[in-house]
């Protein structure tokens, strides 16, 4: 039988969310999906599209939504939708919606930066040396199982979550001089979320297409897909 996905994509352009979600979209279509794409959350707020939908995949970053779309999304979830992403798009997505936020289960707070003496004033500056490191879970499950720690340069999200998720990867985050944190930070890079009869996936390496194309995310990435899919 044929599963559905829904692809929602938008917000800030600089986690360019078309390129991105392209990347996917023919892997999707490869494991038996029908795909539509939505340039606009407010798709969440109708129900029989919804409920017709087995898997969303969300990539807009920041952005708004109605509360009738959070509270679709948060609705179809529950009922089993899957819902999945990665960095922005999904843990930086409608910084004013708490009940968005719970649903997801993490938040961006912050990407630290290098030494202000290296920081040129682009994207650049929050472009870390960081290492992905798969947990004791993350290790026997199916999304993570047979990857090993990676290094990965780009943006080191540090996020605040609650103990409702599951962290399949970790990173930690040093103390460094120029910082005002006095121990090291310990914040979720992969996570699963069970909500209701649904399925939340998110990763957080994505800020560009080369992360998305590292071996390791994307393999992560589709195994979330799938995994989250009802």
């Amino acid at each position: 039988m044929t599963r559905t996905a829904l692809v929602v994509r938008g917000g800030w352009d600089g986690h360019h969310p078309i390129e991105a979600t392209d990347l996917f979209i023919p892997f999707l279509r490869e494991s038996g999906f029908d795909v539509a794409v939505e340039d606009d959350p407010e798709v969440y707020a109708d129900a029989d599209r919804m409920a017709a939908t087995d898997l969303v995949l969300q990539s807009v970053t920041m952005s708004q939504a109605s509360h009738e779309a959070v509270k679709g999304l948060r609705a179809a979830v529950a009922a089993g939708t899957g819902l999945a992403g990665w960095h922005g798009g999904i843990a930086d997505s409608f910084r004013a919606s708490s009940d968005y936020l719970q649903l997801v289960g993490g938040q961006f707070a912050t990407h630290p930066s290098k030494h202000p003496d290296e920081v040129h004033g682009d994207q650049s500056d929050n472009y870390l040396d960081y290492t992905v490191e798969i947990t004791e879970l993350g290790r026997t499950h199916d999304i993570t199982a047979g990857i090993e720690d990676f290094p990965l340069r780009t943006e080191q999200y540090w996020v605040l979550h609650d103990d409702l998720i599951d962290v399949l990867a970790t990173t930690t985050h040093p103390v460094q001089p120029y910082h005002p944190w006095h121990r090291p930070i310990v914040s979720p890079a992969v996570w699963t979320r069970d909500w209701g009869q649904g399925r939340v996936f998110v990763a957080t390496p994505g800020h560009s297409l080369d992360v998305l194309q590292d071996d390791n995310v994307r393999t992560i990435v589709e195994r979330g897909l799938l995994w989250a899919a009802r």
